[in-house]
Order: structure tokens, then sequence, then C-alpha cells
């Protein structure tokens, strides 16, 4: 879809770098190969607004550092030199490596380690097709939402909620856990319109003040990894003030007796005690949150990253079942929107016939992976060869001091198709270059909206640059895997996907530019039931449904004491935050989003900075029993003492000592399955 603007022409994309945006672009196509400017295009929820990071994207794509050719490691691991070798040779040595590695060790040893660098489903699925069908040691997925998920599945029951653009409907909107302005921009521009027309009101729930926070009519900063109790403390108010709608609990609820006896006990001095607030700051929000029908929570990502998150979560996604807001337009709640879409994806994940079975290893936990803990490997062999796609480890991993000695094992091969010469790629044997989303086809679905979208190919791959689908697939054929998905090009594989699914076809849906999945009024706020089989929301989950680690969670709503804890010696919690300019290290290699972010730097209270000795710009030493990294101060007011904040995943190289903030956060899972809990670490602060 083409469409010419005052002597430019613009074609439609879509971005594939973050999952709940999925935003809808137009891009300048500048001939010779080249793009100009992006701008957002006028999907419905995009609604023409783009972040400034991927407006820009000229500069990524066309930057002089883009990998163009395979690279052999030579010299010793981790040096750095590289020699450029044929993609021939390059694939026919990668299939020698899998087939030894495999013939010494077993299927198992193999790693393919991937993850969301691309949201795009047919080139992220193609190498987890591979390992399925070949026997390859699975992966669980635990980045990002594996500790979000089962907590708001535990209450919904099912992945969706109200449409974000419904907050123009709203009173009132709290945004619990999320920094828009940095990650979701369309969002923010959504509750600005709300702000403007309606008049309503922002609330923000964040351990620091964000930039998002700074437009709040109220911010709450409680300690990292007490969301729950907050949750709770509100929870008292509503039911203790008259604020709960008690026939919507009896008619959609499970609500009892026992669920209210409990929520007694959970006053605001109790939480209070937990959470670093005050009684009457909790009152305060609960009074403005049970007055205000049209209350839209927004429940973002970043509070469940602790090894309470579930239960936090949980606790949180209650408080419209107690008002009764999920019946009001503009009212209600949303977590994401992955369970709309209703994609039939067995073909295009290779899962369509049986496979050999496998064990599943932890991504968060690759560090132990590497080092050959039992406890991770069970009783098969040690990883020998990794993989790795659409991710970074060697940064985003927790525990990346772990992390590199793994990597630099002299016994572990590891090949890695990137953009750039990642951190990770740095230290691999062989480096493969990879098409952008403006090189290649793909389908899209969101977690922050409605709408499913497909992109083509807008320009050529520069160099040798192959694509996901296109390098896995002729992999496959030297390793003797025959799925007909390998031998579709991504176009065929967008278009069996969305028939297979009974959506209209690739050509179809791309002329129309998107199609919108929302569901009427009355599904989208659960009028017809929530997602169990008995239609009621769940104060009293079934936790064993939800994690194999279940028996430490609470039977009811409340804040789960498992996080790490402070101490004489430890006495910070660490926040490790999205920047604005960054996405984990997506962009950390552009120019402008470097110099727009400045250098890693550590926010810290005035009063701490006073009692330590430390003014802004200070070159400070942060640490933990994993390790010690050097940053510079930052003097902020917008947290509590207790809380300690550095945003980004930055290269390592951008440390004063070549590691990344992820050196001090743990790789141990949190609860009631697995999941990374990023934001869930106790440190030390000093004067360097």
């Amino acid at each position: 879809m083409e469409k010419t603007s005052a002597s430019r022409t613009f074609a439609r994309s879509v971005c594939p770098h973050d999952c709940p945006s999925v935003c809808a672009l137009d891009v300048e196509l500048a001939g010779d190969g080249r793009i100009g400017r992006v701008r957002g295009a006028p999907q419905p929820y995009t609604d023409s607004v783009i972040c400034a990071k991927v407006a820009r994207y000229a500069e990524r794509v066309h930057h002089p550092e883009r990998l163009l050719q395979p690279l052999l490691r030579r010299g010793a691991k981790g040096g750095g030199e590289f020699t450029p070798i044929s993609w021939d040779a390059a694939l026919d040595l990668l299939a020698e490596k899998i087939m030894t590695a495999v013939a010494r060790h077993g299927a198992e040893t193999v790693w393919p380690y991937h993850y969301a660098g691309t949201m795009g489903l047919v080139q992220r699925a193609a190498l987890r097709r591979l390992g399925l069908v070949s026997g390859w040691s699975r992966q669980r997925e635990t980045f990002c939402v594996a500790l979000a998920d089962p907590g708001w599945l535990a209450g919904v029951g099912v992945k969706r909620g109200v449409d974000a653009r419904e907050v123009v409907d709203s009173d009132l909107i709290v945004v619990w856990g999320g920094n828009p302005v940095h990650t979701q921009i369309n969002f923010m521009h959504w509750i600005q319109k709300a702000k403007r027309e309606r008049g309503a009101r922002l609330v923000v729930i964040d351990p620091y003040r964000t930039p998002t926070a700074e437009k709040a009519d109220l911010h709450l900063a409680p300690l990292p990894g007490t969301d729950g109790a907050l949750a709770c403390a509100v929870m008292h108010v509503l039911l203790a003030e008259g604020y709960a709608d008690r026939d919507y609990l009896a008619k959609h609820t499970d609500f009892s007796p026992a669920v209210e006896a409990h929520f007694a006990q959970r006053t605001p001095e109790w939480a209070a005690a937990i959470t670093g607030l005050s009684p009457a700051q909790i009152v305060e929000f609960a009074r403005l949150y049970g007055a205000t029908q049209r209350s839209y929570l927004r429940v973002g990502y970043g509070f469940t990253r602790q090894r309470n998150g579930s239960a936090a979560m949980h606790a949180v996604s209650c408080l419209p079942a107690i008002t009764g807001a999920w019946q009001h337009p503009g009212g209600g709640a949303l977590f994401g929107q992955s369970g709309l879409y209703g994609l039939e994806r067995r073909f295009l994940h290779g899962e369509d016939a049986p496979n050999p079975p496998a064990r599943t290893l932890d991504m968060s936990r690759l560090g132990a992976v590497l080092a050959g803990e039992k406890r991770d490997l069970g009783d098969g062999p040690p990883i020998s060869l990794l993989l790795v796609q659409n991710t970074n480890p060697a940064v985003v991993a927790p525990e990346s001091g772990r992390v590199r000695e793994g990597l630099l094992r002299e016994d572990l091969f590891t090949c890695v198709h990137e953009q750039f010469l990642t951190d990770t790629a740095k230290l691999a044997d062989l480096v493969l270059p990879a098409t952008t989303f403006l090189e290649h086809d793909d389908l899209y679905q969101a977690s922050g909206h409605t709408f499913l979208q497909t992109a083509r190919a807008l320009i050529p791959a520069p160099g040798e640059c192959r694509s996901n689908q296109v390098f896995i697939g002729q992999l496959a054929a030297r390793l003797g895997q025959a799925h007909p998905a390998f031998a579709l090009d991504a176009w065929a594989l967008v278009d069996r996907v969305l028939t297979d699914s009974g959506k209209p076809g690739a050509d179809a849906l791309h002329a129309a530019g998107w199609l919108d999945c929302a569901p009427p009024f009355e599904k989208a706020h659960f009028l017809d039931g929530f997602g169990h089989p008995d239609g009621r929301f769940r104060f009293a989950p079934d936790w064993a449904a939800r994690g194999e680690r279940h028996a430490t969670m609470p039977p009811l709503p409340d804040h789960q004491d498992v996080i790490e804890k402070t101490d004489a010696e430890h006495p910070f919690r660490l926040v490790a935050a999205p920047a604005r300019n960054f996405l984990n290290t997506t962009f950390g290699e552009t120019p402008t989003s470097r110099r727009h972010e400045g250098r890693p730097m550590v926010l810290v209270h005035p009063a701490v900075c006073a009692r330590l000795g430390i003014v802004d710009g200070d070159v400070v030493t942060l640490g933990n029993t994993r390790g010690a990294l050097r940053l510079h101060a930052r003097a902020g007011s917008g947290q509590l003492e207790g809380t300690l904040v550095v945003e980004s995943q930055w290269p390592n190289d951008a440390f004063i000592d070549g590691i990344g903030i992820n050196l001090l956060v743990g790789a141990e899972p949190g609860f009631p399955g697995a999941g990374a809990a990023y934001h869930d670490t106790a440190v030390w602060l000093r004067p360097a």
C-alpha cells in the first residue's frame, strides 16, 4: 500500500519492536533502497502517533555498522576479531557443528535461544520450529510476561480486557506499574485525549517519578515489590466505606464472607508498613477510585517483575471487580489483548505433527545452564551449541556476569543471527547478518490494542542480510528437516496462518490495512462471563493451574513476602527500568538515542545523597553478592529513600567497568512457575 504526499512516496508498514503498541507506520521511500521519514499511520489505535526512536528509523536501518556479511571468529573468544566468510560456508559449518554436537551428546545439547527482538509472528517462529522438530532443548520464555500472565489469568481467566481507546469515556485512568511516556506513547496519546475532552484524572503508581507520573494528578511511589499490599489495602477501604458494588460481586465473582474477612485485616496501616506510603495516601487513592464508576485500570508489566509479581498482579486485577467498574463505558481494566486474535499457529510452529520429546530450559537462567547446574539441565547433556536469534542475552539476561562466563566457554559453539555486532555477537563463534522489519514480510498481533496487521518488505536487504525464515529454512535443509513450513516464503506463511484461522488472506488483509478484532461491549467488559468455566472472576484462584511452584502462593489476594530482602549490607531496592530512547538493547547503537540518553546513571533520593556525601554526577558503586559496577549518580526526589533506579539496558561498554546493570539482577525465578525478577534486587550504594 503506497501513497504520495507532497511529492513524497510513503508505504505502509508495522513496527515490530514493542508488543503493546505494534504501531502502524507510514514509511517514506527515498529511492535507491533507502527510507526517509517514518510516521504513524492513521490506524484507529496508532492514530498517526509513534515514538521518536522509530520516527528516526532511517538512522538505524542505514547505520554504517549494520552487519552485512557472515563472520567467523578468529583468535580468542570475546576478542572481537572476525573474518568474512560466504553464506554457504557459514551454513555448512553450522550444520556440521550441530550434527557433531548431536552425535556426541544427543539432540538436547543444542539450545535455540530466541525471543522478541521482532514481534512478527512468522520471522519469530522459524527457529522455534526448527528446534521443535529437531528435538533440541526447548525454551521457557521468561523475560517479559511469565510472572504477569499467571496473575492476570488467576482472576480474569483470559488474556484480554477493555479496548484502550475506551479511555476517552473514562473519568479516572490508573496506570499501575507502567510508564507509557517511555514505552507506550500511543496509550499516553489516548490518556491526553481523555484529559482534554472529558477532564479525566490520571493516577500513576510507580516506584519513582517517571515522565508519566509527572503528568499525573496523583502519584503513589511504593517500595518495589509491595504492590499487592497496596491493592489489598485499597480494597479494605472500598469495602469498609461502602464503595463496593455488592450486587456485581454476587453476580459476577466468587466473593465470599471469607474474602471479606481477609480484606478486613489488610488495613491501610498494615500496608503502609510494607509499602512505605502513608495510610492517608492509600485512603486518598482508594476513595478516588471507589467514587469513580468509569475508572480504567491500565495494568503494566513493571510491578510484576518481582518474585511476587503474579500475586501482585492478581491483587491489582481485583480492583474493578470490587467496584463493578467493568459494567461501565470507560471502566474496567486492560493488561493485554493476545487472547483476542484466535490465530491457528500449529503449522507455523511445527506443532501439527508429533515431535521428539525434549527438556525445557529457562531462558532467564542462561548463566546457570551454561555453567552446567544440574537443577537446570536435569539428567540431560550440557549445552554445547547455542543458536541465538532475536535477543541479546549477554546484556538482557539476569546475572550477566555468569552469562558472559558461559558464553566464553571454549567447548561451546555459539552462532548469532543479528543486525549489529551486539555484546552477544562479540562473544560468538559465528555471526550471520539479519534483515530488519523493512526488509522482510510478516504478520503482527498486538498486546495493547485490537488490530491484526501485515507488513511487506519495503526495501531490499542490504549486503548479504537474510531473514529468519530464509536462514532457518536453509539450515533446516542441510540438517534434513523437511517440515513444509521451511520451504514456504514468509508471505505464504502469513497467508497460511490467516486462512487456517478463518481470517482474510494475506493479500486481502494487507490491502485493507488492518483487521480490528475488538469484541462487542458486553464481551469486552466480561458482562457475559469471565474466562473461567463458571464465568466468575476469582478472588480465590486456582494457583495450581498457573504453575508448578504454586504451594507458596497466597490463597486470597495478598502481599507475598518472597522478594529479595534488604538488610544492613544491602539496604536499597533496585529498579532497572526502561529508557525513553532505547527498547531493551535495540536502538542502543543509534547515535541520536545514545546522545539523548547521555550515559548510564543511578537515580538516588537527595536525602541518601546527603547522607553518603554524593553530589550530582559523582561516580558511585552499586553492588551485591553477584558483583559490583560503577556509574554516575543523579539526585531525584520522586521515590522513597530505599529505592534506586537505573534506566535502560545500555550496551555493556557504556558502563565504566564494561558490564551492565543485569550483573546485579538475580536469576532465581518468581512464583508460581518462573519469570525474570528484573526489579527485585537488593543492593548497596557507595561513593566510588
